[in-house]
């Protein structure tokens, strides 16, 4: 594939992920331009990365990009989608697609025939978790049927429960609650704490059952900088599990198989091949492979190369990776999970315009 170009709006936090993937990926991507609305940040934006910053939108698109990433609240998000659509510029949206239900189902409603919207849902791309899909996606636990899953929140949790347990826009009823503990302060985006800090945190509980699959949602929000809270995963099927990096699996009734998910990065015990993630490994297969080796990416910027890789594709004819749609059904179930802590009643769900779609 030639040269992915791509143009931004918005240079908000998240945007830098996206800067620094084609930053460290010049010769598979390049970002023609970004919107700001903040002169002075706008300025400081282009002299880090040498991205060129316009205010407009026809300006954005003068240099053609192949598609639009779009950084902006989602409250902002239905206008961009709409405009740009009906340019007919493909879209790959960063945050959720629209602010509630109501404005969810209008945008889609009023999309134009043909238009190419999907979101950067990236948590199925980072290494431990697509390699956690691949060893599903083998059958080697049977059907999945039920799910754990506390590493990312609302509609990214959201995301990989439905992937994990193949829900696609089945209804489900959910239950949940919420619990309150003391905790020390960690990092957060502006790094490291400057001096002890104990403030309570709020963990949320859900239950969500799809008519017989059914999945645990259980997330902080400190999980996600915190030294001392840690991620844990667990799905389960009829001929086997995987907690965490390990997996157990009957080959046959009586023979069962258990390996871990190793990870393989060069660079350590003397390692001279540079400093990068190889891909992970189980029972003697690959069941992730890093594409975008020896580029230097966390795994969470190596899941936001994959989402723009596969835009690309997308873009230039290729198949859809995460639908517009598929995002709107993570935000109508994230949305609920907080209507069922939130009142403290079972809520049920029920199919959307996006289903059919």
């Amino acid at each position: 594939m030639s040269q992915i170009k791509f143009a931004l709006v918005g240079i908000g936090w998240r945007s830098h992920f996206f800067a620094k993937v084609a930053a460290e990926l010049p010769e598979m991507f390049q970002i023609t331009g970004a919107i700001a609305r903040d002169k002075a940040k706008g300025e400081a934006f282009a002299s880090r990365w040498g991205i060129p910053v316009f205010v407009d939108t026809d300006a954005l698109l003068s240099a053609k990009p192949d598609f639009v990433v779009l950084l902006v609240p989602r409250e902002a998000n239905p206008g961009y989608i709409l405009d740009l659509a009906k340019r007919g510029v493909p879209v790959l949206t960063e945050t959720p697609p629209a602010p509630d239900v109501r404005a969810m189902a209008q945008l889609i409603d009023a999309l134009p025939p043909g238009a190419k919207i999907e979101v950067a849902e990236q948590y199925q791309f980072q290494p431990l978790h697509a390699a956690r899909l691949n060893v599903i996606s083998e059958g080697l636990l049977g059907a999945v049927s039920h799910v754990q899953i506390s590493c990312a929140h609302g509609y990214h949790g959201v995301s990989l429960i439905r992937l994990m347990l193949n829900a696609g826009y089945a209804d489900a009823k959910i239950t949940g609650f919420k619990l309150s503990a003391p905790l020390v302060d960690g990092p957060g985006r502006d790094g490291p704490p400057k001096a002890e800090s104990v403030r309570d945190d709020m963990q949320t509980f859900a239950l969500l059952d799809f008519a017989g699959k059914t999945a645990v949602f259980d997330f902080t929000g400190a999980q996600y900088f915190s030294y001392i809270r840690g991620n844990r995963i667990l799905a389960r099927g009829e001929r086997g599990e995987i907690t965490n990096d390990k997996v157990s699996y009957l080959r046959h009734f009586n023979d069962p198989v258990y390996f871990s998910l190793d990870r393989r990065d060069a660079g350590q015990n003397g390692n001279l091949f540079g400093y990068y993630h190889i891909g992970i490994m189980g029972d003697g297969k690959w069941y992730h492979k890093n594409i975008f080796a020896p580029a230097r990416l966390t795994d969470d910027e190596l899941a936001v190369a994959m989402c723009i890789y596969k835009m690309g594709q997308y873009a230039n004819g290729g198949e859809s990776f995460y639908s517009i749609n598929e995002g709107a059904q993570d935000l109508y179930l994230d949305l609920m999970i907080q209507q069922a802590v939130a009142t403290g009643e079972t809520v049920a769900t029920v199919s959307q315009n996006w289903k059919q779609a």
